[in-house]
């Protein structure tokens, strides 16, 4: 409907005592089990395999743990003959690396033939280690500087309101990942850092309309109680903000049915992401 009466404020003490638990719960997801990092920041070889009919991973870990180059982890990568194989890093150098891939490429055409490996790819622990450090900065970088736009937009308090909103959006985010990397196998990886970004993006958009609708509102109505004058402001912004992310949801479908398995993982994130923040700007951030 055009004019919405709902009583968000009501709800405050439950919606932002609910995101604390659920906060706090994926920081334990994130040390226990954690996350299941990709070679991007680990270091290491991966190489995605396509065998001859489903793959026969007892096999493939049996021959490859035969040529000694550490923990050997073939998993199923979208379908059963998918298979994405990562090994530890090996000592030596890029030279060490590209060696262990012929090595591998060797032992599964001999042993698994009509399997077609489609890449291949090695990274150093010492790249490894910057990008996941540089990834950290960057995460970090982005929230002072939407803290210091909204305070120089708005007023202090708006601009802790929101990123004390996009730490608890984050943090659940993070859990998401932990979980769906125990459970799917899902990777850690820059993808992700770019989903988190993405969605960073998206929900602090979202909750400077609503931040500014409370503004406007603030001159306008200036003996309004501040809970009536609120959900006043969540009311007049809710056809935007629900058809802005369903928008966005939408949008992001096709990345999780047909995106291929590069791309599903970050669609299943940014749908996690845009309902998230959804729901935090209207229960939360304001």
């Amino acid at each position: 409907p055009d004019k919405t009466t709902s009583h968000f404020m009501k709800g405050r003490f439950f919606g932002i005592g609910l995101s604390v638990v659920l906060s706090t719960a994926s920081i334990i997801l994130f040390f226990t089990p954690g996350l299941n990092y990709g070679i991007d920041f680990v270091g290491g070889i991966q190489i995605e395999l396509k065998t001859k009919g489903p793959a026969d991973f007892a096999a493939l870990r049996s021959n490859l743990d035969k040529q000694g180059m550490g923990e050997v982890k073939p998993q199923e990568f979208g379908s059963p003959d998918q298979v994405l194989i990562r090994i530890d890093h090996q000592p030596g150098g890029d030279e060490a690396q590209q060696a262990a891939i012929a090595k591998v490429k060797a032992n599964l055409e001999q042993n698994f033939p009509g399997s077609q490996i489609q890449s291949s790819v090695a990274v150093g622990a010492t790249v490894s280690g910057e990008l996941f450090w540089d990834g950290m900065k960057a995460l970090g970088l982005a929230l002072v500087a939407m803290l210091i736009y909204i305070w120089f937009r708005f007023e202090w308090q708006f601009g802790v309101g929101a990123v004390v909103t996009l730490i608890l959006d984050v943090t659940k985010t993070i859990g998401f990942f932990a979980l769906a990397g125990w459970l799917l196998g899902w990777q850690f990886s820059l993808e992700s850092i770019a989903a988190i970004l993405t969605i960073m993006g998206y929900s602090i958009n979202d909750k400077v309309v609503i931040y500014d609708r409370v503004r406007e509102n603030l001159r306008k109505y200036r003996t309004m109680p501040l809970r009536e004058l609120i959900d006043l402001s969540i009311n007049e912004t809710l056809a935007r903000t629900i058809g802005t992310s369903s928008s966005v949801f939408l949008a992001a479908l096709p990345l999780v049915f047909i995106g291929g398995e590069a791309l599903r993982p970050f669609g299943w994130v940014m749908l996690w992401g845009v309902a998230l923040s959804t729901i935090s700007s209207i229960m939360i951030a304001a």
